[in-house]
């Protein structure tokens, strides 16, 4: 049963957080932090690599020990050091770093002088206010705490968009080798590309549809069977991710795959227009009584109803029904009008890759331009650029750009915005760059109107050119931070500042409904990768299906403009 590379990752992060909660050496935790994050975000998988002889050392942040311990995770499913440290610390205390208002210094103190090992332990604890004994440990952290486990206690389980993929991917392969499947697609929000998924919603078009359930339930990865039916079954893969598959007959296929896509909200929607001309519509067609007048394909119901085809990205009841039937409908970006990335990282701060190796992977992806932003130092990123190392940084690119042919090199940094709101390097240096990604990296729990403000004084700053990740969220491990988002596109807006949709998988930040937001108050967008290794800027196609859900077009995203034009924009 081969190894998934996210299953390599999670235990070499559960290798990390047993580290820090016992204070062992930085540069080991962030070394298996590192590899991790290298094999979340690899798109090739690593145990066929392995299987085809491929050297794991040529990998970014990969030497000869965490190379071993790889083979040594792929091979046995385990590791042993991962086994040494459980012995040592109780593996369930890894949860406690979960929550946003501790780490690894909190998670020790709370385990070595109160001997919680569990979140169970830490609300009970909170319950008799023993927290509050604690230094370091106030009425308002434990307040703080509370509320984080009331939170998590009522979210299900959801994976990033990007990790689900990769666990379909193989299943989907494994499916088609049947003969008797002639179509198959995964629905639900998975197609509508939501950054989230809860489950994964299966539809094959088949008349044989016992056999190829018998196929899916047997397949190598199914941890459980939940239910085994006639024409649907369901089982949870040992990813822990519940996947349903469906067989309908040619002549409903377009019917179930509308209303396995959803959502909920625009099926609803859809309902009411059928309703108004007496007619029903569900996942077997759209019907008269007990005739169906319609059911093959998508592109059939929505002409029905004289409504132009809706992409699955924007049935989400936002108004798509509206225009459509007015012929409103945005012309979607697709991921071939974009030129060039903004926002990239190298060696030089926390990249993985050099600048030559980052700017020949974006010239391999055909780009016109690229925009090397490596983060400048500051508290908490002391390995960032200062001054002296980013003067350097730009007379390298401009002796890189004297060399290169079809590609063109942009000066930039990824400025952080410091707690009063001015920008962490002087603007003796900013002004010598193409363009600035101005973002937020600490301060995450100041009051809405303090980080407002905040963000409101850098937009000021005639040095600020682009808002990075606007709102700083992490999917399923931080919540955005508390801002008036409307005044800073508005104040955006006027300044002629642009606002990034991050395409980076555990960010995906803006959400679409602020995309949205930002096209109707004519703000306009980039879509940045965020790239931190030559590989992630894949990432672009997150970022292309996030924008297409946010109602954007080729013309409100600045890097699906030409190098000329980009330059007018950005006044450099």
């Amino acid at each position: 049963m081969p190894i998934h590379n996210q299953e390599v990752a999670d235990i070499f992060n559960e290798v990390a957080e047993l580290l820090a909660i016992q204070k062992a050496n930085p540069f080991r935790i962030r070394a298996y932090q590192k590899a991790a994050n290298v094999l979340g975000n690899l798109p090739s998988s690593v145990a066929e690599m392995l299987k085809a002889g491929a050297d794991l050392t040529e990998l970014p942040g990969i030497g000869e020990d965490l190379a071993g311990k790889i083979k040594e995770i792929v091979g046995t499913g385990h590791l042993k050091k991962l086994e040494e440290l459980r012995k040592i610390t109780p593996p369930e205390i890894t949860q406690l770093l979960k929550i946003p208002s501790l780490g690894p210094r909190r998670v020790q103190k709370l385990y070595q002088e109160l001997h919680i090992q569990n979140v169970e332990d830490l609300r009970k604890a909170i319950e008799e206010k023993r927290l509050q004994a604690l230094a370091g440990f106030g009425e308002k952290t434990e307040k703080n705490i509370l509320e984080e486990l009331k939170r998590s206690s009522k979210n299900e389980k959801r994976f990033l968009w990007y990790r689900a993929a990769q666990i379909i991917e193989p299943l989907l392969a494994y499916l088609r080798q049947d003969k008797k499947v002639d179509q198959l697609l995964v629905a639900g929000s998975f197609r509508r590309h939501k950054e989230t998924v809860g489950d994964i919603d299966l539809l094959a078009m088949s008349r044989q549809a016992q056999e190829i359930l018998d196929r899916f339930v047997n397949y190598e990865e199914v941890r459980q069977i939940l239910s085994q039916g006639e024409t649907r079954s369901s089982v949870v893969l040992r990813a822990g991710l519940q996947a349903d598959l469906r067989v309908v007959a040619p002549e409903s296929y377009g019917a179930a795959l509308l209303y396995l896509t959803g959502s909920k909200a625009h099926n609803i929607s859809l309902r009411k227009l059928a309703q108004a001309q007496h007619l029903k519509i569900n996942e077997y067609g759209v019907f008269q009584g007990n005739r169906c007048l319609v059911s093959q394909s998508e592109e059939e119901i929505y002409q029905f109803f004289n409504l132009k085809f809706i992409p699955p990205e924007l049935r989400e009841d936002r108004g798509e029904i509206e225009a459509a039937r007015s012929n409103n409908l945005p012309e979607l970006i697709h991921l071939q009008d974009i030129r060039g990335d903004l926002h990239v990282h190298t060696q030089a701060s926390d990249g993985q890759n050099t600048l030559e190796e980052m700017v020949h992977a974006a010239q391999e992806k055909g780009y016109e331009y690229v925009a090397i932003t490596d983060h400048s130092k500051y508290v908490g990123i002391t390995h960032g650029l200062d001054v002296k190392r980013l003067t350097q940084q730009i007379k390298a690119i401009d002796k890189l750009n004297a060399k290169l042919k079809g590609i063109t090199v942009l000066k930039g940094i990824e400025v952080d915005i410091l707690k009063e709101g001015s920008l962490a390097l002087p603007h003796t240096i900013l002004k010598e760059l193409d363009l600035t990604v101005c973002s937020i990296h600490t301060h995450f729990n100041l009051s809405e109107e303090k980080q407002t403000e905040r963000i409101l004084r850098a937009i000021d700053n005639p040095y600020l050119k682009i808002l990075g990740h606007p709102t700083g969220r992490l999917l399923e491990e931080r919540r955005p931070y508390a801002v008036n988002l409307e005044k800073v596109m508005k104040a955006a807006q006027k300044r002629g500042a642009i606002l990034e949709l991050n395409a980076q998988p555990q960010r995906m930040d803006l959400e679409a409904s602020c995309c949205q937001r930002a096209k109707e108050l004519g703000l306009r967008v980039v879509i940045s990768t965020d790239a931190h290794a030559c590989n992630n800027f894949d990432f672009m196609s997150l970022g292309i299906a996030q924008a297409r859900r946010g109602w954007l077009e080729k013309k409100d995203v600045i890097n699906a403009c030409s190098l000329t034009e980009l330059r007018k924009i950005l006044g450099c």
